[in-house]
């Protein structure tokens, strides 16, 4: 080991302070988060810095995400054990589960940091998750993308990127998908969980992948499955997006009767407007509903991805002008959930 992390700040919460109970970008964050790891933790790990952003995470843009993925492309990783991205957690999860995807080979492990509430409040998850993920990349030397986050009262979870789900509505907490989180850190210690629904430590040692092109297109439309969801008022007439990611209920399923109502016209309707659909998720060890059974053709199923993964997917797919289901079966960096066994 070298004891030797890229940190990259981006902003966010996690590089904010909050005045007159407003937050906002913060440039001393940076510097109070190296020195507050370092009065705990002494200065056995060197850090060197970039920061190519520092923005609120809810304000990306595709031009900032490029601007990250390059700073991070173009290093040097024979310098460093791993390097700590600092992100806001509103668009974290995206964020992750893109650079799963495009980064998966990355020699060294990438680890992805956030916080709830700015370094200087008593609530911040922000120190410990970077400790977290220090710990993580210096005691076990995996290469991939993850993210380090500790809800309250609980030790700091490892998330393998591509496993990463949109958190909690309102106290933003985050998990793996079905808690198949990757491992733990306790008391400066890793401990891999052993959820079958996880990679193994060596499975993960083992792995090897190739990373995916860096395209990303935003011309992709998520529909949410709601109860009493009008498709009929999607209309693109004016402007089409090249596909539309419809994500369904917990059980798989959207309506698929009436008329305003039904998710088959809408797909026929897309169809016609030459817009791709995809449907997600849909985990193929769960049963299949009735209504589910006669879809139109011309929808594709993201089988046993999370949908996050899933728009990741789609979007740098439509980015490289390729279809919208071109990287759904792809497992990438261990991206299906599926049991792995021992």
């Amino acid at each position: 080991m070298k004891n030797k992390i890229l940190v990259v700040f981006t902003g966010g919460t996690i590089g904010s302070a909050s005045e007159g109970g407003r937050v906002g970008l913060y440039t001393g964050s940076r510097k109070e988060l190296l020195d507050d790891y370092a009065a705990i933790y002494g200065d056995k790990v060197t850090f060197e810095t970039r920061t190519p952003l520092n923005i609120l995470s809810e304000n990306v843009q595709p031009d900032d995400l490029e601007k990250l993925y390059e700073c991070v492309k173009q290093e040097d990783c024979d310098k460093y054990d791993g390097i700590i991205i600092t992100h806001g957690t509103d668009t974290l999860c995206f964020t992750v589960n893109w650079f799963s995807h495009v980064l998966r080979a990355t020699p060294v492990p990438i680890v992805f940091v956030s916080a709830l509430f700015p370094l200087k409040d008593a609530r911040s998850n922000g120190l410990k998750n970077f400790s977290g993920a220090v710990d993580f990349i210096e005691k076990t030397g995996l290469k991939g993308v993850y993210c380090a986050f500790a809800n309250d009262n609980e030790n700091c979870k490892i998330h393998i990127g591509s496993r990463l789900i949109y958190p909690d509505e309102t106290n933003g907490f985050y998990h793996s998908v079905l808690d198949a989180y990757f491992a733990e850190i306790d008391g400066g210690q890793v401990i891999f969980n052993r959820n079958p629904y996880a990679p193994t430590e060596a499975q993960v040692r083992a792995y090897k992948g190739e990373n995916a092109p860096a395209a990303l297109s935003t011309e992709v439309m998520l529909i949410t499955m709601r109860s009493l969801l009008n498709f009929a008022s999607y209309d693109f007439t004016n402007k089409r997006p090249k596909a539309v990611v419809v994500e369904l209920s917990h059980s798989g399923t959207v309506c698929t009767e009436g008329s305003a109502l039904n998710f088959v016209n809408f797909a026929k309707y897309c169809g016609e407007c030459g817009v791709e659909v995809v449907i997600s998720p849909v985990f193929t060890g769960a049963g299949v509903y009735e209504s589910m059974r006669s879809l139109p053709e011309n929808v594709v199923t993201a089988k046993d991805i999370t949908l996050e993964m899933t728009l990741a997917k789609v979007m740098s797919a439509i980015g490289e002008g390729l279809p919208a289901a071109a990287y759904l079966d792809d497992d990438g960096f261990f991206d299906k959930v599926v049991k792995r066994g021992e």
